[in-house]
């Protein structure tokens, strides 16, 4: 009777549990974006944090706002002249568009007639025969996009407060974590309804792939966009920021990558006779920025995460596709949490199925 009463009270406290946790959720869903990213930056920036902690092990809230003025410096203010700066190029382009001074059908009908006859003719046989209606279609499909994220720029700017407020409870949330990090970590691994061992190896996995993630995947998506930018400025493509940061996008995707970016751009440059351009942006997107990734990456992670490839540009997409710009991190987290449950679940039925090895007759039991 004592055991069914039991069992009847944690049943009635998970079910609270979950439903307090869903409450929880929907009071804080506005926020949700900019507590993932304090918690993000809180379990990225932690070893610094527990170096100036050895600094002062008396002062714990000195060595987090330190910590905090850090991350200021160093990556938010950066990041936002970045964006900004994006903003403005991207305007500029849709500005072009509107107005006519940016024709794509005029560009790809410039490569279409530089590709060989016998191409062309496989072209307009596999269905492209109209290509100026393609063309209409392609700059039209272009047109929306630049013209969506002129409105998404206006938005934002329109949103200022909304933005600044949510700015502000990210970094306020931060500084806590930071500072109280160490402690609610393991309080919370250890209220995990789970094995002790599962959940200190989900929390593992957990960690590594965040730091991967962000160290590793975001840092050097960066640093190859940078080297893109760097390249189209050089052959003087205009809006050369813009082209670097589709790239630096282009470059979380593991069976894409930046050549996504700079092989049309090459090809552009080939066809309509800019050959020392083409040339440059192809010896830099082999040499340079292929290279960046297998360099960096080691450096910056050391550890795989273990997520195939095809799951990571799944993963990726799908994350961006439902949660914006925090899918980068929570799609491939959610895949490589997937994959550890079900290996740590195939291990234990492993284990429980083994035979068991009886001694054999007449030898010592012991």
């Amino acid at each position: 009777m004592t055991s069914f009463k039991q069992r009847v009270d944690n049943t009635g406290l998970f079910l609270f549990l979950a439903a307090i946790t869903i409450g929880l959720v929907l009071v804080v869903w506005s926020f949700l974006g900019a507590l993932l990213w304090a918690s993000l930056a809180a379990l990225l920036f932690q070893p610094l944090f527990q170096r100036l902690l050895d600094r002062w092990p008396d002062r714990r809230n000195a060595a987090a706002a330190v910590t905090i003025l850090i991350i200021t410096v160093a990556v938010v203010i950066p990041l936002l002249v970045l964006a900004s700066l994006v903003v403005e190029q991207a305007a500029g382009v849709y500005t072009q568009l509107h107005d006519g001074q940016i024709n794509i059908a005029v560009y790809f009908q410039q490569v279409h007639d530089a590709l060989p006859e016998r191409l062309q003719r496989l072209i307009d046989r596999a269905g492209f025969d109209s290509f100026e209606q393609a063309q209409a279609r392609l700059s039209q499909a272009v047109a929306s996009s630049a013209s969506q994220l002129a409105r998404r720029a206006l938005s934002i700017g329109a949103n200022a407060a909304a933005f600044l407020l949510a700015f502000g409870v990210g970094l306020y949330v931060t500084f806590f974590l930071l500072r109280d990090g160490d402690r609610i970590g393991p309080a919370v691994v250890r209220a995990l309804p789970l094995d002790p061992q599962v959940a200190q190896r989900l929390t593992d996995k957990f960690v590594t792939v965040v730091r991967a993630t962000i160290k590793g995947s975001g840092v050097v998506a960066l640093a190859q966009g940078g080297l893109g930018a760097i390249t189209f400025w050089i052959v003087g493509l205009p809006a050369a920021l813009l082209w670097g940061m589709l790239m630096a996008i282009a470059a979380l995707l593991p069976a894409v990558g930046p050549a996504i970016i700079w092989a049309p751009v090459a090809l552009y440059l080939g066809a309509t006779g800019a050959i020392w351009q083409a040339l440059v942006v192809v010896g830099s997107g082999v040499l340079v920025i292929g290279l960046a990734d297998n360099i960096l990456r080691p450096i910056l992670v050391g550890r795989d995460t273990g997520l195939p490839d095809w799951m990571v540009l799944v993963t990726t997409l799908g994350g961006i596709d439902l949660l914006g710009l925090s899918g980068i991190v929570v799609g491939p987290l959610v895949g490589a949490l997937f994959l550890t449950g079900w290996r740590i679940l195939t291990e234990q039925r492993g284990a429980e199925h083994q035979p068991v090895h009886l001694p054999a007759e007449g030898a010592d039991p012991d």
